[in-house]
């Protein structure tokens, strides 16, 4: 049909064809024609797309704090000395006689002051070399010479001897008088009894040496 009319417009002779070429031809056309146009009408369209981005959070790091306050509580601990060689006494202690007057003979008198070495309870070893010395007082009117012995009166006699003085001790004058001796080799306690003389007369306190051996 398409070929008649267009062969109507032109007036010129259509040329001698089968009714199926037209008609496939024409079928073609239009077919063509038709997507032609629809791909004309047809702006495919680009997609938009914008991402969202989130940004990932720093990390916070925390520091822990912390608030120490110690107790401190002192402790005290205490020591109490303990002597080398303490001393229990045991034995009998010297005293200075009350009336020393009663003492005298002649002018001559001596009185206990105190013991300077070797106190009563005193402990040695056995066999041991002491010296004992007493603190002592001219109490009589006439000076002590060197003469002057102090002689063992009593107690036990372990390996001492009568001692000279060998000084002159004014009246009223302190002075130091001393004994050596050797301790027993068994234990016990010991005890002698020393008086100064002039010559065989023996006057003043009675001087006491006394320690324990073990």
């Amino acid at each position: 049909m398409l070929a008649l009319i267009l062969a109507a417009c032109t007036g010129a002779a259509a040329p001698t064809q089968s009714n199926e070429v037209l008609m496939t031809s024409a079928v073609g056309s239009m077919v063509a024609s038709f997507f032609g146009t629809q791909t004309a009408m047809y702006t495919p369209s680009t997609p938009t797309f914008t991402p969202t981005y989130t940004p990932f959070p720093s990390p916070t790091v925390i520091y822990p704090t912390a608030t120490f306050a110690p107790t401190l509580t002192p402790t005290f601990i205490y020591y109490s000395p303990v002597p080398v060689g303490s001393i229990t006494a045991t034995g009998t202690l010297s005293t200075p006689t009350v009336d020393s007057n009663s003492l005298a003979v002649g002018c001559n008198n001596l009185a206990f002051v105190r013991d300077v070495t070797i106190p009563a309870g005193t402990i040695v070893a056995p066999g041991d070399y002491v010296t004992k010395t007493w603190k002592v007082e001219n109490t009589g009117t006439c000076d002590w010479m060197y003469q002057y012995t102090l002689v063992l009166t009593g107690g036990e006699y372990y390996e001492s001897k009568d001692v000279k003085i060998q000084k002159r001790v004014p009246v009223g004058s302190w002075t130091e008088l001393s004994v050596s001796m050797t301790a027993p080799r068994d234990n016990g306690t010991y005890t002698n009894y020393w008086r100064l003389s002039e010559g065989p007369t023996l006057f003043g306190a009675t001087l006491v040496a006394t320690f324990t051996v073990q």
